[in-house]
């Protein structure tokens, strides 16, 4: 009898064992780093942009939409490296080839981005925002809709015509103006896949920022998309 009590007590003790090393351990997931942009010798240098994330083609068309209330919160280095790569920057780094098309390859489009720290231009083979004026122009973006002023930061996307090999204004104009709607499509696919809001906006004081980025007639700021978190 005594033999059966303790082989009982033995099994018992071995099956709560088995239960303990069965038990699933839960492991926390690290918080994705936050890097606060930073400029220095006129360049924000970017990180290498996060394209491992993971929503849905599908789910981010479904839920595609201008949004135009901003949190105050800023950008940080993360969000806005894979922001810009997403919206134009090099995908096949073998021959330079962007994630937007652009007709004959031109590559015509150049982004802007203008915030508290001044105005950058976005370089794509560096990965990173040159300093171009101290100047913050979100109030001429914004122009007469003052609501794109109160976004973090916007991205201006001006069409170089020069890079077309066309002597006809109008069917360079008509290309730059179609290849900056594949930035802007990027860029809300982008803006939808990580919960950030954004509004396509041809509204802006082109004049106004024409001689501040100091462009050519032929640089045409075609199109803005201010940008932050939801507020």
């Amino acid at each position: 009898m005594k033999k059966i009590f303790l082989f009982c007590l033995m099994a018992a003790c071995f099956a709560a064992c088995q239960q303990n090393n069965t038990q699933t351990t839960v492991v926390e997931q690290p918080e994705k780093p936050s890097t606060p942009l930073q400029v220095v010798n006129d360049t924000i240098h970017l990180v290498q942009p996060d394209t491992t994330l993971t929503a849905s083609l599908m789910h981010t068309l479904a839920h595609r939409s201008s949004i135009r209330e901003y949190a105050e919160t800023q950008l940080d280095n993360e969000t806005l490296s894979t922001l810009l790569w997403a919206a134009n920057g090099i995908n096949r780094p073998e021959n330079g080839k962007r994630t937007a098309p652009s007709a004959v390859n031109a590559q015509d489009i150049v982004l802007y981005v203008t915030m508290d720290l001044g105005t950058f231009i976005y370089l794509p083979e560096k990965h990173a925002l040159q300093l171009v004026s101290t100047t913050d122009l979100r109030k001429p973006v914004a122009s007469t809709q003052e609501f794109a002023a109160a976004a973090p930061l916007s991205i201006i996307l001006v069409s170089d015509l020069t890079k077309f090999p066309f002597d006809d204004p109008q069917r360079t104009t008509l290309l730059g103006a179609m290849d900056a709607g594949y930035v802007s499509q990027n860029i809300y696919l982008y803006c939808t896949a990580s919960n950030l809001a954004t509004v396509a906006r041809g509204t802006m004081d082109k004049a106004a920022i024409q001689q501040a980025l100091q462009l050519t007639d032929k640089q045409i700021p075609m199109l803005n998309h201010p940008v932050g978190y939801i507020k």
